[in-house]
């Protein structure tokens, strides 16, 4: 698997490009920003755009997904329970003082139990709502990756204090869904440093106490 993790835009989103090293098909998740950095590493593995995955519609995650789409053709994958979220693209961009990027128009809504592939390499698509109604994170099995979006951080858990946000529907998330996986799991947060699913079991505050 070709997995390269790049920090996008001022809120340093980690937007991955995943990649087969046979096919040379990929997808990519969250290009918040700075999409010419993105299409370098495209070019340089020679790599074909599948996909664009965005796991929920903060603007840091998905403002420069329409530039993406436009350059490779790609179609946009976002969980339908954000398309509200979509619409305040402008007031978003407010609240962090950048530009707004414009109408952002997605391809196909994705789900839990629906499977996205690049090449040999499937993701299960998780919806974990709680930091906002949509939010989904893409478990890839045999590699025993998870690409959590704002879900769960390193040491931390995403903010609930923003529209869509709940404190209940996160931890029904996190408990329920991503940890029943593998401790080995590798996780991508949305923003920081990674971590391993056993390792924030063991030691994340908001996960040891219930």
């Amino acid at each position: 698997m070709i997995h390269e993790i790049l920090p996008v835009g001022p809120l340093q989103c980690n937007c991955s490009i995943i990649g087969d090293e046979a096919t040379r098909e990929a997808m990519v998740i969250d290009p918040g920003d700075d999409i010419e950095d993105i299409l370098a590493l495209i070019r340089q593995h020679n790599l074909q755009l599948k996909q664009i995955v965005i796991t929920h519609a903060h603007i840091d995650h998905v403002g420069g997904a329409m530039k993406l789409r436009a350059a490779t053709g790609a179609p946009i994958l976002l969980n339908q329970n954000d398309y509200a979220l979509l619409k305040m693209l402008d007031v978003q961009a407010a609240w962090i003082g950048m530009p707004t990027p414009g109408k952002v128009e997605i391809d196909r809504s994705v789900t839990t139990g629906e499977k996205i592939t690049a090449g040999s390499h499937t993701a299960s698509v998780l919806h974990t709502p709680g930091h906002t109604e949509g939010s989904i994170c893409l478990y890839f099995e045999p590699e025993k990756k998870l690409i959590a979006g704002d879900t769960l951080f390193a040491g931390s858990i995403g903010r609930t204090d923003l529209p869509g946000g709940s404190m209940k529907k996160i931890m029904q998330s996190l408990h329920g869904t991503v940890l029943s996986l593998p401790d080995e799991t590798v996780v991508v947060p949305g923003h920081g440093p990674l971590t391993t699913i056993g390792e924030e079991r063991e030691t994340n505050p908001f996960l040891t106490t219930r």
